[in-house]
């Protein structure tokens, strides 16, 4: 897919121009309300919906789930049975919705594209010396490519979070817009800000703009790999940002929470955020991901509980 960039650039070019410019415009975004944003996000999470409503969203958060394994002894078995998992969630019932992806480090991702080929299930791939980012830009691109020629249809960047934090921000914009033209035409852009490091609310809104600003397709809260990843509250945010980005540029920029939900009351939460921050043009997997592992075996536990009245036993659903 062709990137956003050149749209978004065009209204925001004075922008990036220069470090003095892109400072300026980032400090000049509205400070964080704390207070009222942990308040919203936990209104919004109590909100119960309809037993037909709740079918719906559970497919629906199944069908946005970008299924993960990134561990050091993942194998070509593992990352196969993951994604014929993801193809075919429930074998027993085939009107379960497909997951949107699955998420592998570069190595796996050629793996990963034979076992989903022709199911529509896309291949996502972490890349840019994920999770930490401490490597030099050559390699970081090397790391893209890499994915890219692998069959890599997305892919999950993360961000410089020591430049940014020392205020560093056209080196983290000039990166993640190399990091852009790696991907090319076929690849769309995750980026991940690891919102547990930015350590203030200010900072994630910041780093929400320097992403849409540079060109990604999806900003993503968290590599899964620290201690505080996806919350109601920072993606609440994050949701503003890309609600008030498309108000002012005209472009659409997808969101990813990632890390720690692993349940389908949180699943819903997070739906009911989308729906009431930014409206059904996010409600699809174009535009909104669940980044998880564990995930998907309590929407799909919840799912047949809903079909046949009764939970269902231990030996239900795959171990990932």
């Amino acid at each position: 897919m062709p990137t956003n960039a050149p749209t978004a650039a065009s209204v925001l070019s004075d922008v990036t121009s220069s470090d003095t410019s892109l400072r300026r415009f980032l400090h000049g975004l509205p400070g964080v309300d704390a207070v009222g944003l942990e308040a919203r996000a936990a209104s919004l999470g109590t909100r119960s919906i309809k037993t037909t409503a709740k079918a719906y969203a559970i497919d629906l958060a199944i069908s946005m789930v970008d299924l993960t394994t990134l561990e050091g002894a993942d194998t070509p078995g593992k990352v196969r049975a993951l994604g014929a998992k993801a193809v075919r969630p429930d074998p027993t019932d085939r009107t379960t919705p497909t997951t949107a992806a699955v998420c592998v480090y570069p190595d796996m991702v050629a793996v990963a594209k034979e076992t989903v080929a022709g199911s529509g299930v896309k291949v996502a791939s972490v890349a840019t010396a994920f999770p930490a980012g401490r490597a030099a830009l050559d390699v970081k691109l090397a790391d893209v490519r890499d994915a890219v020629a692998a069959g890599a249809d997305e892919i999950d960047m993360v961000i410089d979070r020591g430049a940014f934090l020392a205020g560093k921000y056209l080196k983290v914009y000039d990166e993640i817009v190399a990091v852009r033209e790696a991907c090319g035409t076929s690849a769309r852009l995750k980026v991940i800000f690891e919102t547990g490091e930015l350590s203030t609310y200010d900072n994630i809104r910041r780093a929400s703009w320097l992403g849409m600003l540079a060109g990604a397709d999806f900003i993503k809260t968290s590599t899964g790999k620290v201690a505080v990843n996806a919350t109601p509250a920072n993606t609440l945010l994050m949701l503003e940002a890309v609600r008030d980005f498309r108000a002012q540029t005209g472009v659409q920029v997808g969101v990813k929470p990632a890390g720690g939900i692993r349940t389908t009351k949180d699943a819903i939460k997070f739906l009911v955020l989308v729906n009431e921050t930014v409206g059904a043009d996010w409600l699809d997997n174009h535009w909104f991901r669940f980044g998880a592992s564990s995930l998907l075996n309590d929407l799909l536990m919840q799912r047949q509980k809903l079909a046949t009245g009764r939970y269902s036993g231990p030996d239900y659903v795959t171990v990932d």
